[in-house]
């Protein structure tokens, strides 16, 4: 993947935005905090209502925000005027549409000119070839010269993604694209987006088919306008999102340095422990003093839950690994509980889990009474 992947290219600072009802005031987005990487696949994925395509709206440019921040680059597009904005967005933006949006008089190739022409990007001369070459990109070489109507829904939404690429532009949003389109040409337009990936652009779908976000490299769940901590729906992918809200709600956030002790064995848990980022190691002790390590678990994989549901002390020692610190979201003993009282198949999954690694710490403990 391009080197880019490491430069930080989109933020949010507590992004509110509320909308005037007949009903009266209803609030789309609640201080939404995000940091979207160049070069990054990003799915924003909840229920109708929750705030996708508003939280879409402020990246764009579109729409305003009530209060707070954002910043492409480190430039905040909501300081620019309307019309500057509006250029910043056809050189930095290409958007496309789940109902694709071509003009239906112009042809393949001329819907795929305008952005160049509306931007003043590249000479006249070669705005032509560029767009051919776009559409080729897409397999699309054949039908250029046709109207819209006359090709598939399919080709309606690569020529879409070409006219999105006119420009050449970093960002590529994109709401529901695959929304109208059958299975195949679903599979054929997100691996387009992947190719895109590849050579280093940012693309940043709303969608609500789960099969698209096994493919992408980071998932944003929204719900009730608010973003749900990662590592809870990494690591809690059972929860509805209205529960995964409701313990994001309830975090406590914890940075431990590298190589520093989380739990000691025997000691007395109080938190269910979810890994953020960076990787612990789940270690025995021998009668030597000579260790095992048991696991080695990282980024949305969590512990403690053995002792919080068996009541017992802590059955091994937890550390974040030498190579880097650790930053752990952590939930109390009685929200933990509450939680899987909430959610019978979270529960289940869990039992599970506590179970197998039961079964693991016995034999080691039995190998460690052996040194």
């Amino acid at each position: 993947m391009n080197d880019t992947t490491n430069a930080l290219q989109i933020q949010l600072r507590k992004v509110i935005k509320r909308f005037k009802t007949g009903a009266g005031e209803y609030i789309g987005l609640r201080g939404v905090d995000v940091d979207i990487m160049a070069g990054q696949f990003v799915a924003i994925v909840g229920k109708s209502g929750s705030g996708k395509s508003t939280l879409l709206n402020m990246i764009t440019g579109i729409d305003h925000p009530t209060s707070g921040e954002v910043l492409v680059n480190g430039v905040n597009i909501y300081k620019m005027t309307e019309s500057e904005r509006s250029l910043w967005r056809g050189h930095n933006l290409g958007i496309v549409f789940q109902f694709f949006q071509l003009l239906p008089m112009l042809t393949l190739l001329e819907n795929t000119m305008l952005p160049m022409d509306y931007c003043n990007a590249f000479s006249p001369n070669e705005r032509p070839e560029r767009a051919m070459e776009l559409l080729k990109m897409v397999g699309l070489q054949e039908q250029a010269h046709k109207l819209p109507a006359a090709v598939s829904s399919g080709q309606q939404q690569a020529a879409a993604i070409a006219r999105a690429l006119a420009t050449d532009p970093p960002i590529i949003v994109a709401d529901e694209p695959t929304g109208n389109l059958d299975s195949r040409s679903s599979e054929e337009i997100i691996e387009l987006f992947y190719q895109l990936v590849s050579k280093g652009k940012t693309i940043i779908l709303v969608t609500h088919d789960p099969s698209i976000t096994k493919r992408t490299t980071r998932t944003l769940v929204i719900s009730d306008g608010m973003i749900i901590n990662e590592t809870v729906a990494q690591a809690l992918p059972l929860l509805n999102h209205t529960q995964m809200l409701k313990v994001t709600n309830l975090l406590e956030r914890m940075d431990i340095p590298a190589g520093n002790t989380i739990i000691h064995k025997g000691e007395h848990i109080d938190y269910f422990f979810m890994i953020a980022q960076g990787e612990v190691e789940v270690v025995l002790q021998s009668q030597k003093r000579e260790e095992v390590t048991l696991a080695r678990l990282g980024a949305g994989e969590f512990f403690g839950e053995v002792e919080l549901i068996n009541g017992s002390n802590s059955i091994a020692s937890v550390r974040a690994t030498p190579d880097g610190p650790v930053k752990l979201v952590a939930l109390h003993r009685k929200d933990f509980a509450d939680m899987l009282v909430g959610s019978p198949l979270t529960e289940e999954s869990i039992t599970r889990i506590v179970q197998a690694r039961l079964a693991q710490n016995r034999a080691a403990d039995r190998r460690r009474r052996l040194w």
